[in-house]
Order: C-alpha cells, then structure tokens, then sequence
C-alpha cells in the first residue's frame, strides 16, 4: 500500500478491503461476508421488519439476527446470507469469469 506523509501524519492508502488492510485470514470472504450483512440490514429496515419477523422470514433464529445487525456474523456462511437476502426478496447472480491474473478473487457487486 500507498505511504505518504500530510501535516506530519503518515497516512497508509487502503487497499479496498478493511480486512486486507488488517492483514486478516481471508479478507476477500470477510469483505463478501461485510457487503452481503449490510444488504440485509439495509433490506430488514426498509421492510420495517422486527428481529422476530425477520428472523421468520429468514429462516434463522432471532439471537442470530441480533449478532447479525450487530456486526457479529462469523456463525454465518456466505450461502446462507445469500439465502436470507434472497428470503427478504433479493434477486442473487453469481458471475463466473476467467481472471486476469494467474489467482482469481471474489468481488461482491451491488445492481
């Protein structure tokens, strides 16, 4: 990543990925994981939907909607918070594509 100093402070451009910036085990999925937690969030609001009715909805119980919107989602697997948004009326494309590059990556992208 990019240094530079501005007033005296060192400042470190971010890669794009908080995660990769911490130097976390695998950031790609952290960030899918972060995007796709978000989208539910943003999703159970605008149904104006209660912990419990979403949790219905989902299919998952109520304490996990609460870990969930609280920011705790490392019990939940990248498919099943696809499944949920899909329960909360989402549509989910997944795009296969040969990479540019000798390793691929995992990229989440928002219509």
């Amino acid at each position: 990543m990019k240094k530079r100093l501005i007033d005296g402070i060192e400042i470190e451009d971010s890669s794009g990925n908080v995660f990769a910036d911490l130097e976390l085990v695998q950031a790609d999925r952290l960030q899918i994981k972060s995007g796709l937690v978000i989208e539910i969030t943003q999703a159970i609001r605008k149904l104006g939907l209660t912990p419990i009715e979403a949790a219905c909805r989902m299919g998952i119980s109520q304490s996990k909607v609460s870990e969930m919107v609280r920011g705790d989602f490392s019990h939940l697997s990248e498919h099943k918070l696809m499944e949920c948004l899909s329960r909360l009326g989402y549509d989910i494309e997944i795009k296969i594509k040969p990479a540019a590059a000798p390793m691929g990556h995992l990229v989440l992208a928002f219509a």
